[in-house]
C-alpha cells in the first residue's frame, strides 16, 4: 500500500475504545454509522481480525461501502476517489491510504490495512490503551459528458470530383444571378450562383452528430453583371454549402478546389484556392471586357474540382 501522512482530519472519524475486546466478544465485523458525501451514503465496514480466511487474525481489514442503493439505477456507475485514514495518537497525524475506483461495487477497501503485529506495538501509535481511531474520506467524481473528436486527412487523388455546367442562353440572365443545382461532395451538400465574378472556395463546415460528415450540400452562385462593388464591371462567382446550417460549431472540413471558366480559342479563367469557410467568391474574376471569349453560342461552360483534404467531427 502506497501511503502519505497527514495533518488534517477526514471527513468521517469512529473512535474505538477497547478495540480488543471485538475479538474476544467474537464480533468479526463492525459496521459505522452512516455518513454522507457526494450525494451519496456510505459507512465503513471493520473487521478487527481480518476478512481472507486464509490469513484470519493477522490484520486489521477496512472496507468502504454504500450504505443505500435501493435508489440507483440498473445501469449505475461510481466515479470516485476515497482514502482511509489510521490516526497516531503520538504525532498526532493520519496515515491515509488513497484509492481510486470507476465500478458498480458496493464495497471497496483494504484487506490488510495493518497488521495485528504492527497494531498492538503502542510506540507505532495507532492503538494506545487498546483504542483505536479510523477515518475514511470520500470525493465522488461528477459525471461530465465525454467530448471526443475525430480527425480525418485524405490523401489526394488524381481524379478530384468535378461538377461542370454549360449555361445556354447566357446573354439572357442580364442582371440576374444564376444559381446551379445543389450537389454533393463526399455526402456534402453544395451550390454555386454567378455574378459575373468567380468563385472558388475553401470550407470549414460544422456537422451535427457523428455521422461521417460526407453530407455537404454545396451550390454554386453566378452574378454575370457583378455583385456589390463589381456590378456593372465584373462577373462575380460564388460557392456555398447549403447544409452548413445543419452542422455544429466544432466540425471543419478543409476544401482544395479549383473554379474554372472553359471558353474558345483554348481561353481558360481559373482560380485555385484552399480555405476554411462556409462560403467564399471573388467580386472581380473575370471583367466584363474579357467576358466575350469565354462565351460560345451564348454558352458559358462553369467547371468545379473539389478535393476534400481534412474533416473534423
Amino acid at each position: 500500500l502506497t501511503a502519505e501522512i497527514r495533518h488534517v482530519s477526514p471527513h468521517f472519524l469512529t473512535k474505538i475504545e477497547s478495540f480488543s475486546l471485538l475479538s474476544e466478544y467474537g464480533i468479526e465485523k463492525y459496521e459505522t454509522r452512516v455518513f454522507e458525501s457526494g450525494d451519496y451514503k456510505w459507512r465503513l465496514i471493520i473487521y478487527p481480525d481480518g476478512n481472507e480466511s486464509q490469513d484470519k487474525g493477522n490484520h486489521v481489514s477496512v472496507y468502504l461501502a454504500m450504505a443505500d442503493t435501493s435508489s440507483l439505477p440498473v445501469d449505475w456507475e461510481i466515479d470516485a476517489i476515497f482514502s482511509i485514514f489510521l490516526y497516531n495518537q503520538i504525532s498526532d497525524k493520519y496515515l491515509c491510504y488513497r484509492v481510486s475506483f470507476n465500478e458498480t461495487k458496493f464495497m471497496w477497501g483494504f484487506p490488510k490495512l495493518i497488521s495485528k503485529k504492527k497494531l498492538r506495538d503502542q510506540s507505532n501509535g495507532y492503538l494506545v490503551h487498546d483504542t483505536l481511531v479510523l477515518g475514511a474520506e470520500v470525493f465522488v467524481c461528477k459525471r461530465q459528458q465525454r467530448v471526443t473528436e475525430s480527425v480525418t486527412l485524405h490523401r489526394p487523388t488524381k481524379s478530384p470530383q468535378k461538377r461542370e455546367w454549360k449555361i445556354e442562353g447566357f446573354s439572357k440572365l442580364g442582371n440576374d444571378p444564376w444559381f446551379s443545382e445543389e450537389f454533393t461532395i463526399i455526402s456534402l451538400d453544395w451550390y454555386s450562383s454567378l455574378s459575373i465574378i468567380f468563385v472558388k472556395y475553401f470550407t470549414c463546415l460544422s456537422y451535427s452528430y457523428f455521422k461521417f460528415i460526407f453530407f455537404q450540400l454545396r451550390k454554386m452562385r453566378l452574378y454575370p453583371n457583378g455583385y456589390q462593388s463589381s456590378k456593372g464591371r465584373a462577373m462575380s462567382m460564388f460557392l456555398t454549402c447549403v447544409s452548413a446550417k445543419h452542422f455544429d460549431a466544432h466540425t471543419k472540413v478543409k476544401v482544395r478546389f479549383i473554379v474554372s471558366v472553359k471558353g474558345g480559342s483554348n481561353s481558360d479563367a481559373r482560380y485555385n484556392t484552399e480555405n476554411c469557410k462556409l462560403s467564399w467568391g471573388q467580386l472581380e474574376f473575370i471583367e466584363h471586357d474579357e467576358l466575350q471569349g469565354f462565351i460560345v453560342d451564348d454558352c458559358f461552360t462553369l467547371e468545379v474540382n473539389i478535393c476534400v483534404q481534412l474533416i473534423v467531427l
